[in-house]
């Protein structure tokens, strides 16, 4: 359900504003995305799981904050990052 380190590095690589940038929304978003992604896979096997979809529903309201946040600070980076995650606003 976790992702891997290593493919971690990559979204880190790829969504980076400058190098060895770790902490900027952009990098979070994309971390928590993946995150997500890979919980709702696991709710197609798992329908019961409640506890697993407490930590998702925790995990989005987290990314919609980060969202938030970069949206009141650059509208052009917000859309940037929404295109490119291919999520809807």
């Amino acid at each position: 359900m976790s992702i891997t380190a290593a493919r971690k590095q990559e979204l880190i690589k790829e969504y980076a504003v400058k190098e060895g940038d770790t902490g900027s929304p952009e990098v979070q978003v994309a971390i928590l995305s993946e995150r997500i992604r890979n919980l709702t896979e696991h709710f197609k096997d798992h329908k019961k799981d409640n506890h697993s979809r407490r930590g998702l529903l925790i995990m989005v309201g987290q990314r919609r904050s980060l969202l938030d946040y970069l949206k009141k600070k650059s509208q052009k980076r917000y859309e940037t990052l929404i295109e490119r995650l291919g999520l809807r606003k």
